[in-house]
Parts: C-alpha cells; structure tokens; sequence
C-alpha cells in the first residue's frame, strides 16, 4: 500500500495583491490597498491585452473600506468577468495590472 501525508493547510502562499470582480464592483483585499494607499482610484481598460489598471488618483471613484463600485466601467468596457485574480503593482506608476485571461 503507498500512503499519502495528508497536511491540512497546505503550503503557505506570500502575501500577493488580490482583485475580486463582482457583478457590479471591484473588491481589493488588504495588500492592494496597501500598495496603492488611495482614496480615489481611476479604472482604465486595455482591450488588446483584456488588462484592468487601477491607479491612485487624486479624482476618480472612490474606494469606500475595500470596494470600488464599478457597474458603469463594466458596461462601458463589456467585462462581464467575475472572480478573483491576483494583480501585479508597478512601483512607478502606483498601479495594479490585472489580467482577466
């Protein structure tokens, strides 16, 4: 017989910005938020690449606790995309790329 060790938690996974992307909003978990340490942020769309940026701005939507409410830049850009995606920072730009492929 060929046992396997069951681990309950698994390996621990570094702490990544997370995007989660709902019918009508965009959430940021805690590391995003860190990293882009805004208020405001402005959503922008790359058609070709199918990317999301979030950028702090000083005008833009608001983020209110966790969540950018984002139902008319979903129907402008027609994502209809839901779940949740991990997202890279840029550094200079103060951004976060998320790919929806």
């Amino acid at each position: 017989m060929a046992f396997e060790v069951y681990k309950p938690r698994g390996e621990k996974v570094g702490k990544v910005p997370l995007v989660s992307l709902s019918k009508n909003s965009i959430v940021l978990n805690k590391i995003s938020r860190e990293k882009l340490k805004a208020d405001n942020v402005e959503l922008a769309f790359d058609n070709d690449t199918n990317t999301i940026r979030i950028k702090a701005a000083s005008e833009g939507q608001t983020v209110k606790k966790t969540k950018v409410f984002a139902r008319g830049f979903f129907n402008h850009f027609g994502i209809n995309k839901k779940g949740r995606y991990e997202a890279r920072f840029d550094e200079e730009e103060r951004a976060l790329y998320v790919s929806l492929t």
